[in-house]
């Protein structure tokens, strides 16, 4: 954490500097990659004769877990295909220390109790180590089942701090308080606005731990949070009085710790009421642009953190992404890119714990666990990321913002 902040300071005064020279749940989406789960290699379920004996077959079997029907189906077809795009590209040059890679992906609907049984699933088939889940609730779910079999398990999107609660879980995406705190800092510290507002979920771990940590942040800035107001779970179709409020106190930007569906809502009915405030988000704004029925030109200018913008120059991002259009037909989010991250992580552990398929579960998770607080990974998703024994990752937070209806990076 320590080191995050220091990270974040640079990055974003390195920001700023930029910007002075001229300057990482909504539609349920269908696509062909949701009904393919069955073409990633491994992904029909085998019965495993001992969960604890490893993998005999000299391959080393990674389990998947994230929405690919329901409303954050966009999040996990984006981890799926980011997942088997990096299996693929690793068998290719000869797999990790001469083992192959197998991954199995299934599908959690956004609901913890059918996130436990896709992980009973795939001790089922073999799994020795998880990614997932894509959300945090699911992910906390599933946390207390790998910490009872000691399975090494990296979520590349589960950002509540509960998901790394446990030794043998890590993170790729950065934790909730690191999302507040940096938006925070990113809004005082390019001077985005004078008075802030926040509309957000009180009934969700992710948007209300954003919240509280942004308002921490907000307190050393040099801005004032003019209004903070909560909707729930129940109660997420009009948003008029949470938005009224905002403009009643004179806020010039509101930020939204919340899901892209929700979002769209918000600017919709924004519009509508003649209130035109900057906006700014973090990465579950992330799909927005490809809400069913959404103006996308209303979305243009609002601004998040994210680890990742298709549009980088960064050589990792640029052949990432054309990987990914070229496999899939379309442009990968931050999920994909963070999934992608994800397997390649779990590769560098694997060859510095020197970790062999024929271990025990429990042993894998160990060596993965000792692994993990000592490489550095230069992914799509950040350069030189690290790890603590917290589960929580050290990388420097990018922001992009929407123009011209594409995610272009700040």
């Amino acid at each position: 954490m320590k080191k995050f902040n220091k990270i974040v300071s640079v990055a974003l005064a390195s920001a700023m500097v930029l910007a002075m020279a001229g300057c990482g749940s909504q539609k349920a989406v269908e696509s062909s990659e949701a009904a393919d789960i069955s073409e990633i290699p491994g992904s029909s379920v085998e019965e495993s004769s001992s969960q604890t004996a490893g993998n005999a077959e000299g391959t080393f079997k990674i389990g998947g877990i994230g929405p690919t029907t329901g409303g954050a189906a966009i999040y996990g077809i984006g981890v799926m295909n980011g997942i088997q795009l990096a299996v693929d590209e690793i068998n290719a040059a000869g797999g990790v220390n001469g083992y192959m890679l197998e991954a199995n992906f299934q599908d959690d609907e956004h609901d913890a109790e059918k996130s436990v049984n896709a992980y009973n699933t795939l001790k089922d088939w073999g799994a020795q180590m998880i990614i997932g889940s894509v959300t945090s609730t699911p992910c906390i779910a599933v946390g207390e089942k790998t910490h009872e079999d000691n399975m090494f398990q990296l979520t590349p999107s589960g950002s509540a701090v509960k998901c790394a609660q446990y030794d043998n879980a890590f993170q790729v995406c950065f934790s909730d308080p690191n999302q507040g705190a940096a938006s925070a800092q990113y809004i005082g510290e390019n001077a985005l606005a004078e008075k802030v507002a926040v509309i957000y979920d009180s009934s969700d771990v992710y948007s209300s731990g954003i919240y509280e940590s942004f308002a921490k942040g907000a307190e050393s800035q040099n801005f004032e949070i003019v209004a903070a107001e909560a909707f729930t779970a129940d109660n997420k179709t009009d948003f008029s009085v949470q938005l009224q409020k905002a403009k009643d106190a004179g806020a010039d930007l509101v930020f939204l710790p919340i899901y892209y569906q929700e979002s769209a809502l918000i600017l919709t009915q924004a519009d509508s009421m003649g209130y035109a405030p900057k906006w700014f988000s973090c990465d579950g704004m992330d799909g927005i642009l490809g809400v069913e029925n959404f103006d996308t030109s209303l979305a243009e200018g609002v601004m998040l953190l994210t680890p990742f913008a298709a549009d980088s120059e960064e050589e990792k991002s640029k052949n990432f992404t054309t990987a990914y259009e070229s496999k899939y037909g379309e442009t990968p989010n931050q999920f994909a890119a963070d999934a992608y991250d994800a397997v390649y992580i779990i590769k560098a552990a694997i060859e510095s714990g020197n970790v062999d398929p024929s271990m025990s579960v429990s042993e894998i998770g160990d060596a993965m666990k000792a692994a993990m607080t000592q490489i550095s990974v230069d992914g799509v998703t950040g350069e030189a990321m690290t790890w603590a024994a917290t589960g929580e990752v050290n990388k420097a937070p990018k922001a992009v913002v929407i123009k011209d209806g594409a995610y272009s990076a700040m």
